[in-house]
């Protein structure tokens, strides 16, 4: 006798909670994908907001800064025009002056807290500077550092300068040899400067290079001395004449 084995029907409860689960887990996916979508699209917005903001602040900077270029090109013009009005006054107040002194128009005029001397004015600095910063200061100021051409230039500013080291417009640190700062050679007198001098000591401590700038000494005769030390200065430039 033969035995017949046929397989169980499937139970329709277990087959449905399969299909179902499946369903589930495809469904909490899609959720999960959502979610994400959504969290990035919540980024991205705020990220446009805050580059929104950046732009306008962006905006509102250079919005500004024109503003300030032209408050800046408005001020330039007024100090032009400054610098005009007091060259005319400047130019006015000399003719005054000669007016009252009864000078003739071959006298000119110096700025204020400078010494007219022939037909040039100087300037004895009451600060300090070191060499190449005094000749700057003075270059800035529509003159140079002193030049002295004549036995009268050197009596008058030796007058004005004893009791006090100077520095004056010569100097041998481009070639080697003294020159004015106008590239004029300086023809050497040696009864102008203090004995031995000059001597371009290098054991000054002062790093390179020996003394190649000159100044006037307390005494009025000349001196070398290392360009990076600080002294007063003398500057010089044409009168002015109406």
């Amino acid at each position: 006798m033969t035995t017949e084995y046929h397989d169980e029907p499937e139970d329709e409860t277990s087959s449905f909670w399969n299909k179902d689960t499946k369903t589930l887990n495809r469904l909490w996916s899609v959720e999960k994908s959502v979610s994400n979508l959504t969290e990035s699209l919540s980024a991205a917005q705020q990220l446009t907001k805050d580059t929104a903001k950046d732009v306008y602040r962006l905006k509102f900077a250079v919005e500004n800064n024109k503003d300030q270029l032209t408050s800046v090109s408005e001020a330039l013009k007024q100090i032009s025009a400054l610098d005009t009005i007091s060259r005319t006054v400047a130019t006015l107040k000399c003719s005054l002056e000669r007016l009252i002194r009864n000078a003739s128009t071959i006298e000119g005029c110096c700025p204020l807290g400078w010494d007219l001397f022939g037909t040039s004015c100087y300037m004895f600095s009451k600060t300090a500077l070191n060499w190449n910063d005094a000749r700057d200061w003075c270059n800035g100021h529509e003159s140079h550092l002193v030049i002295l051409n004549t036995d009268e230039e050197w009596d008058f500013v030796t007058r004005h300068s004893l009791g006090t080291f100077y520095w004056i417009g010569l100097t041998d640190e481009r070639t080697g040899k003294w020159e004015w700062v106008n590239q004029t050679p300086y023809i050497m007198n040696r009864r102008r400067w203090k004995p031995g001098q000059p001597d371009s000591w290098t054991e000054h401590g002062l790093g390179p290079g020996d003394e190649d700038c000159a100044h006037l000494h307390d005494d009025g005769r000349l001196n070398d001395l290392h360009c990076t030390i600080t002294l007063r200065y003398i500057c010089q430039r044409h009168s002015q004449r109406s």
